[in-house]
Parts: C-alpha cells; sequence; structure tokens
C-alpha cells in the first residue's frame, strides 16, 4: 500500500515538473483550459442545485395532494358507510347498495358491449353495401 502511494506520488510530480518545465504561453493555455473546467462544473452544479430544489418542492407539493386526497377518500368511504348504514336500517328488503352498484355496472357493462356490437355490425353493412355497388 505505501509503494503504491509512494508510485502515485512519484507520477504527481512527475506531472508537475512537467508543468513548470513547460514555456509560459503552455502554462497559460492550461491554466485557461483549468479555468474554462471550473466554470463548466459551477456552472453544472448550479444547474443540478436549482434542480434539486425544484425536485425537492414538488415533492413537497405531490405528498401534500397525497394527504389530502387520503384524507378526502377516507371522509367519502365514511359518508358512504353512514349512507348504507341509514339505507339498511329504513328497510331490510333492499338491494344492498354495493350489490345494486354491482347490478348497475354490469348493466353498463351490457349496454357498453351492445353499443360496440351495433357500432361493428353498421361498419361491416357499410363495408358489405360498398362491395355490393362496387361488384
Amino acid at each position: 500500500e505505501v509503494q503504491k502511494l509512494n508510485q502515485q506520488l512519484e507520477e504527481k510530480n512527475g506531472e508537475i515538473q512537467q508543468m513548470i518545465n513547460q514555456p509560459p504561453y503552455e502554462k497559460e493555455r492550461e491554466i485557461l483550459r483549468l479555468q474554462k473546467t471550473l466554470a463548466e462544473r459551477e456552472k453544472a452544479q448550479a444547474t443540478s442545485d436549482v434542480l434539486c430544489r425544484s425536485l425537492t418542492d414538488e415533492t413537497h407539493q405531490l405528498q401534500r395532494k397525497l394527504a389530502s386526497t387520503a384524507e378526502m377518500c377516507q371522509h367519502l368511504a365514511k359518508c358512504l358507510e353512514e349512507k348504507q348504514r341509514k339505507e339498511k336500517g329504513n328497510s331490510d328488503d333492499q338491494i344492498p347498495t354495493e350489490r345494486s352498484n354491482q347490478v348497475f355496472l354490469q348493466l353498463l357493462y351490457n349496454e357498453t358491449s351492445l353499443q360496440a356490437l351495433v357500432s361493428n355490425l353498421r361498419e361491416e353493412n357499410r363495408m358489405l353495401k360498398q362491395k355490393v355497388a362496387h361488384v
């Protein structure tokens, strides 16, 4: 480990000696290159900082929205439970709300399916009429 570190130190010393022995214009060019690199890194860091702040703000905003939505869902669930209890208490011979919702959804699905089927049949009829006209 010590030998490895000594080798790295010697390499760095060699690089420093090369820079010292360079003509002044090359040193200036290297300084300008390093300054440009530093400026680019600072700009990238500033952009990164702005993006991080923006994402942090957006995260907090989304967390607040999520908490608000969860609270609203809980409130609606309580209201639904109360409504179901009242309906159940008013008449025991009525279809339970959950069951009526399932029936409604099934009817809606069936109606949608029928509409799609009718639409497909109309399209097929139109195509057949075109073929007849072509023949």
